[in-house]
């Protein structure tokens, strides 16, 4: 059983413990690429086809080349085949613009051990801070070369906010727009329920698009769930009957403490846990099995 992957997109499987980047590879040097982080269960890449859609999306908004995404396929492919299905995983997808010097993309994914936070976060849920991001919700609309909206490599303003909530004693964070709305987590989607229903805030404000919490809406209404986009400001995440963190790793994180205060636990919070579970498998599956 090997403890990581590594495939470049060429198809080849490389020593994972052998050198890979060039030193002046623009992932490296200016963290200017984009990527995709994948659950891999029972040998399979969760809504692999829904994070594929969001890499290429990513790719234009950097003016990077269109991404061959069956090429991608393939790597995936490839990379589960050394993995195998007795275990979960976490796939992780990079394209660069490639050398400084010069030369074409760099194309490469990993798969790895899944971090013992997450069943922690899944089985007990989670404690978040609010903090400003610094950014109007008009900003991915006036100035697109923030790259709101863009899952690139460029993630050291995420991991300080996340450093910082974990100084104050929390273990995540929700950021909130220079008006006081709340945009997202540093690597989640937010959700509140309001009885059986389901609202999250608009991408349109700067937010990534959720793979997990589209997943999640895709199938919610067949199991008697409605499901909302709309602004949300932070008293609505206290008020709410139930405040999750989606992610493609996690899935579902139950806020149970927010800035300092506790929340109740949903009666929803089993049903929608495993909702999740079930989206996750089986919207976006491989294009194959669809």
């Amino acid at each position: 059983m090997v403890d990581q992957v590594l495939v470049t997109l060429d198809g080849t499987v490389h020593d994972p413990d052998a050198p890979l980047l060039y030193a002046d590879d623009l992932a490296a040097v200016r963290g200017d690429g984009v990527f995709e982080t994948i659950l891999v269960r029972d040998g399979a890449p969760c809504t692999i086809e829904l994070h594929l859609a969001r890499l290429r999306t990513s790719a234009a908004a950097l003016d990077l080349p269109v991404p061959d995404l069956d090429d991608w396929r393939i790597a995936v492919g490839l990379a589960l085949d050394e993995w195998g299905s007795a275990r979960e995983g976490v796939m992780r997808l990079v394209l660069s613009r490639g050398r400084e010097s010069g030369g074409g993309p760099t194309g490469y994914l990993t798969v790895g051990p899944v971090a013992d936070r997450v069943a922690l976060a899944r089985r007990d849920g989670i404690s978040v801070r609010t903090l400003p991001r610094g950014f109007s919700v008009d900003t991915a609309a006036t100035a697109p070369w923030q790259l709101l909206g863009a899952k690139t490599l460029s993630y050291a303003t995420n991991m300080a906010a996340l450093r910082h909530a974990h100084s104050l004693g929390a273990d995540d964070v929700i950021f909130t727009s220079s008006e006081g709305l709340v945009l997202e987590g540093p690597r989640s989607t937010v959700l509140i329920s309001r009885g059986r229903t389901l609202i999250t805030p608009p991408v349109e404000h700067g937010i990534l698009p959720g793979t997990t919490q589209q997943a999640l809406f895709e199938t919610a209404g067949s199991h008697r769930f409605s499901c909302r986009v709309e602004p949300l400001r932070p008293a609505d995440l206290i008020l709410a009957d139930g405040l999750w963190l989606l992610s493609s790793v996690t899935l579902a994180a139950r806020v149970h403490t927010l800035n300092g205060l506790s929340l109740p636990v949903p009666e929803i919070a089993e049903e929608l846990s495993t909702l999740v579970d079930l989206a996750a498998e089986t919207v976006g599956a491989e294009q194959d099995a669809a």
